[in-house]
């Protein structure tokens, strides 16, 4: 098959909300695919405007990753900082505020590297990977309960990140492996 064939997408017969909270969205959807194959599928929608995954670059082979709670998996984690755009932000501009919150730094300029999605059969969520280049000492305050350690990493040295035990956020790690490729010379 031809990946770039566009195949024609199933109808929308019924949406619907099983649960929502303060963060989370849980919807039904009944779809009709062109095949007159009827099913139901639940979806977890992600926020209305998507999230940002910054890598701060303070050199072309240094990023500053941080350390923090996961309540997902309960433990401390190594990755990424990361954060909803709100409404009327830009993916550069969320990027820009996050570094401030969680690393204490702004940057001089942002680049969208590119879009990824988590799981996208069963989650609407997009999160935009930002490069932030020519960094400079800058805190906002956050919203998390405790302040992030940050920690400098060579990616240089990203096999033995991938190695370290509190390094399993999917979408950190692919964004650190699409940074040093783009990077290279």
């Amino acid at each position: 098959m031809d990946p770039e064939s566009p195949r024609t997408k199933p109808q929308v017969l019924r949406r619907r909300t099983l649960a929502r909270t303060r963060i989370f969205h849980v919807e039904a959807i009944d779809l009709r695919f062109p095949n007159g194959v009827e099913v139901r599928y639940e979806r977890l929608r992600g926020s209305a405007h998507g999230a940002v995954l910054v890598v701060p670059l303070l050199d072309a082979d240094t990023v500053l990753l941080i350390r923090e709670y996961a309540a997902g998996v309960d433990r401390y984690e190594l990755a990424l900082p990361k954060g909803r755009i709100e409404a009327g932000e830009t993916p550069e501009a969320a990027a820009g505020r996050e570094i401030m919150e969680e690393v204490g730094y702004g940057a001089r300029r942002l680049e969208v590297l590119h879009r990824l999605t988590t799981a996208p059969g069963y989650m609407s969520h997009d999160t935009h990977v930002v490069l932030a280049y020519d960094l400079y000492p800058y805190r906002l305050p956050g919203d998390e309960p405790e302040p992030p350690e940050v920690v400098p990493w060579h990616l240089s040295r990203l096999d033995e990140l991938l190695a370290h035990p509190e390094c399993t956020e999917a979408r950190s790690i692919a964004a650190l492996f699409l940074t040093r490729e783009y990077l290279k010379p």
